[in-house]
């Protein structure tokens, strides 16, 4: 009955042209920097971008099991060199293979025990698809982002934003985060 319910509910949405995501264009209209963007961390709070204005941030939508979960561990190395240019920010999300089915808590826990994570960490968020968030609205549309136009195929990809706001680029799964492609920019 619950199925019939909520397919009767998107049907509905469908045909009357309502929409139910966290679209970037509908709350914010205006919003042009990414550093107007709120976000939470792991823990709940809110996690101010503009902190970052002058160094690279370095988004990366994690999971905790997964073949690229090692990456921690380079993402670690990448933050503790070189703090003073650059900063990591991981993205818990579970839309690719389940991969990230904890609880914000198990998160942490594991990033900081097996890891020994330091850069922050947001809440889960949806990084693709009608409730993308959207600080990855921002990062995947040259519309906002004024850049390129990508969208995020799997776990560890990489977008890189400059210390003026500006999207650099992005890299799949498979670039490691001690890629020169990455680190040229903090020379």
């Amino acid at each position: 009955m619950g199925k019939i319910v909520g397919i009767f509910f998107i049907m509905i949405l469908t045909f009357t042209g309502l929409k139910f995501s966290n679209s970037i264009e509908n709350n914010f209209p205006n919003m042009k920097s990414i550093y107007e963007i709120p976000l939470n961390d792991i823990n709940g709070l809110p996690l101010d971008l503009s902190e970052f204005k002058g160094k690279y941030i370095l988004f990366v939508n994690v999971a905790s099991k997964c073949g690229f979960t090692k990456q921690y561990k380079e993402l670690q190395q990448l933050y503790v060199d070189n703090q003073d240019k650059i900063v990591v920010i991981g993205v818990p999300c579970n839309q690719f293979g389940n991969q990230e089915p904890g609880s914000e808590k198990q998160i942490s826990l594991f990033c900081s025990e097996k890891y020994k994570v330091t850069f922050p960490l947001t809440e889960k968020l949806k990084v693709r698809g009608s409730e993308q968030h959207m600080l990855y609205t921002w990062l995947t549309s040259k519309e906002f982002n004024g850049s390129k136009n990508s969208s995020v195929k799997w776990n560890f990809q990489k977008y890189l934003v400059g210390p003026d706001g500006n999207l650099v680029d992005y890299w799949y799964s498979l670039t490691s985060p001690s890629s020169s492609k990455i680190t040229n920019y903090l020379r």
